[in-house]
């Protein structure tokens, strides 16, 4: 199995995680400080060839009712070019509630000393990966 990708896209920043070669952990890679441009397509395609990347899994920010409001359907307007510039497969993925997670998690690290310099975006875009990893691989 090859690696997948995972992205936690806001409007200020791109959390990205990556699973190990065996598709069984995901773990916090990198943010990307969006520019609104293009850019930020580049880096993520560049990391994923870098990565030989065979799936990217983006977390669909619904609503609590599970409605697809604004911010969810700014995250499918970016999965469009992403998808018009790759032949990578994307999927999207709900992320409700992965913040809460990665917020607990992220405060676990800085308690046990760990890198408590990975911020929340990256640290959910692990969350919602290592969901689909857990769900895929059963």
């Amino acid at each position: 199995m090859a690696r997948i990708l995972s992205l936690d896209v806001g409007d200020k920043r791109i959390g990205l995680a990556m699973s190990d070669p065996g598709g069984i952990l995901a773990s916090p890679l990198t943010i990307i400080e969006r520019t609104g441009g293009t850019e930020d397509i580049k880096s993520i395609l560049k990391i994923a060839v870098e990565n030989q990347v065979e799936r990217i899994i983006i977390g669909l920010p619904r609503l609590m009712s599970g409605a697809i409001g604004q911010q969810a359907e700014k995250v499918q307007d970016f999965a469009e070019v992403l998808r018009s510039r790759t032949d990578i497969p994307i999927e999207f993925r709900d992320e409700r509630l992965t913040t809460v997670t990665a917020v607990r998690l992220k405060e676990e690290t800085v308690k046990k000393k760990k890198n408590h310099r990975i911020r929340y975006d990256a640290m959910a875009a692990a969350v919602i990966l290592q969901e689909y990893l857990d769900e895929n691989t059963k």
